[in-house]
């Protein structure tokens, strides 16, 4: 599903460079959930960055399901994004102005999607995430529990092939978070979405299938514990 072959990025500030990548290789398989775990600044958002085609690389490609992101066009790779990738952000980055429903929604009124099947699905997602009856409130009225399992059916409604989470639980309590990874991973399973989940927590990261440790610009398996 996903291929990175050889990636290098290197910032530069005046006379400064600072690579975070160089020659960083990965592959995550259809329908696998994969925790990238690493300490703060390693690079995971950065990485996310690339997968996703936000970002360009100064080496190196990103396959995504067959398709070489980096050759495409900006307008290309900002169709790829709104087609086959779903994204859940530590801070929600729901519309306030916008209902939960509406919120829900969009991803398929971007696509062209028939509002009565974008409002049936935006309905069955919020019953599944456990907020039936409350699309109609304003994201500033939910708990932050909340806001994220709205995140959560936002990601998946259009039916991504992948998933990026980056640190979707770095905002909630503990008992919070438990909830709202097992949420996040029990759905994309039954949807079959492969999934990227960012992370520097151990016991997040035993929620996937696989552990990718990213240290040092490269990437190496972790045994799950």
């Amino acid at each position: 599903m996903v291929v990175v072959e050889n990636l290098a990025k290197v910032y530069r500030s005046g006379d400064t460079r600072q690579v975070v990548f160089n020659q960083l290789s990965f592959r995550v398989e259809p329908g696998e959930t994969v925790a990238l775990l690493g300490a703060s600044g390693s690079g995971k958002t950065t990485l996310l960055n690339l997968v996703s085609g936000i970002d360009t690389p100064d080496a190196g490609s990103v396959t995504l399901d067959g398709i070489d992101v980096h050759t495409l066009a900006e307008p290309e790779r900002t169709l790829l994004r709104r087609r086959r990738i779903g994204f859940v952000f530590q801070f929600f980055n729901l519309i306030q102005t916008l209902t939960v429903a509406e919120n829900i929604t969009l991803p398929l009124e971007l696509l062209g999607e028939d509002k009565r099947i974008a409002t049936q699905r935006a309905t069955d997602l919020l019953a599944a995430v456990g907020l039936g009856g409350l699309g109609g409130r304003f994201p500033e009225t939910l708990s932050g529990g909340e806001q994220q399992r709205a995140a959560i059916a936002r990601a998946l409604v259009h039916r991504p092939a992948l998933l990026l989470a980056d640190e979707p639980t770095g905002n909630l309590d503990e008992d919070t978070a438990a909830r709202v990874i097992e949420l996040l991973t029990r759905m994309a399973r039954q949807q079959g979405t492969t999934m990227l989940l960012v992370t520097h927590s151990q016991g997040i990261a035993r929620s996937a299938d696989r552990v990718l440790r990213l240290s040092h610009g490269q990437v190496t398996d972790e045994p799950l514990s």
